[in-house]
């Protein structure tokens, strides 16, 4: 069972993809920036207008600090911390979302992250791309002096609506008026949504895992890993067979997945096809499917409690040979990607 608020031990299902050098820093990791809905937790509505009995989740998510609380989730977003075999670092940080600077704030600093070297979005709601305009923060220091530009890999369909909401940083010229604050300087790459064309962010290689968001919206999640397989999920309501085929243990012929990270949205129900999100039960039928050797579970609105879920999602594990756990802000995972 997950232990909760201690972010850099990985415990349970974490426990299981984290290699035995988990404390060296010759190891990639993924670090978990963010576990939760667009709106993040607390949802603000709980605490002006309270109901009675008022929220658990919500009520309780201000009483710790973001640090020692699962209960406090960001905006769904991962950081692969990518060791290369000569030892080097290169981070990789996939969307940006509405709660960007302060996941920069609490968790580059926590885990010592200098800079950003790529970035993937997945989407161009607003929970995956708002934090654009604060990216400068998070940028390499010789970028800031115009010393090359860091990727910034999305589909065509994500860059016209980017270009639309910030054309600062596409077009990257200084707002009139402004010395000082430049645009973040990126190399927009046009990617494709299919999971036979794969590209390259930062030496690691990514494979587009297309999902359907929605009744009629696509959405990309990514598989990567050269020595162990994650599939990355964050925004879904249906797997796309496709896609499924590619993860699956019985689909593309690569071997068992090792880690699913899968949204899960809702604690109740089952979801429609107007839903644009999976619900707990809807993601625990597609880890069954897919059959990794574990999964983490991301997205959760202010539903799931989070020790309370992971006592169930540990009965399910024993039940059915499949660790699962719910995931939380600043969970950091060593792994041999």
């Amino acid at each position: 069972m997950d232990s909760g608020p201690a972010p850099t031990r990985p415990t349970g299902a974490a426990a299981a993809v984290a290699s035995p050098s988990s404390s060296s820093s010759s190891s990639s990791s993924l670090i978990f920036l963010g576990t939760g809905c667009s709106g993040a937790l607390p949802d603000a509505r709980c605490l002006i207008q309270p109901s009675e009995p008022p929220c658990t989740v919500c009520s309780t998510a201000l009483s710790l600090p973001p640090d020692r609380n699962p209960n406090y989730r960001c905006n769904t977003s991962l950081l692969i911390d990518y060791c290369h075999d000569d030892g080097t670092h290169k981070y990789i940080l996939i969307d940006v979302g509405k709660t960007f600077r302060e996941q920069v704030l609490q968790w580059f600093v926590r885990h010592k992250i200098p800079s950003i070297d790529s970035i993937i979005l997945t989407h161009e709601h607003a929970d995956a791309v708002l934090g654009l305009d604060d990216l400068w923060v998070a940028l390499p220091s010789s970028q800031r002096n115009e010393i090359g530009k860091v990727p910034i890999f999305l589909t065509q369909f994500t860059m016209d609506s980017v270009a639309a909401r910030f054309p600062n940083l596409v077009k990257q010229k200084l707002q009139e008026g402004d010395d000082f604050a430049r645009p973040a300087q990126l190399d927009w790459t046009i990617i494709e949504g299919d999971v036979d064309k794969p590209f390259v962010a930062s030496e690691l290689e990514f494979w587009p895992l297309p999902v359907m968001h929605g009744e009629d919206y696509v959405c990309l999640g990514f598989l990567f890993g050269r020595k162990v397989r994650v599939a990355y999920l964050s925004d879904v309501s249906r797997i796309l067979p496709t896609t499924e085929h590619a993860i699956s243990k019985s689909g593309a012929g690569q071997g068992q997945l090792d880690l699913l990270i899968l949204e899960t949205n809702r604690l109740h129900g089952a979801g429609d096809d107007r839903s644009c999100h999976l619900t707990l039960s809807q993601s625990l039928d597609a880890v069954k499917r897919i059959c990794p050797k574990q999964a983490l579970l991301i997205g959760m609105n202010h539903e799931f409690e989070h020790h309370r879920e992971n006592q169930l999602l540990a009965r399910w594990s024993c039940r059915e040979g499949i660790p699962v756990q719910l995931a939380h802000d600043g969970l950091r995972i060593f792994i041999d990607l």
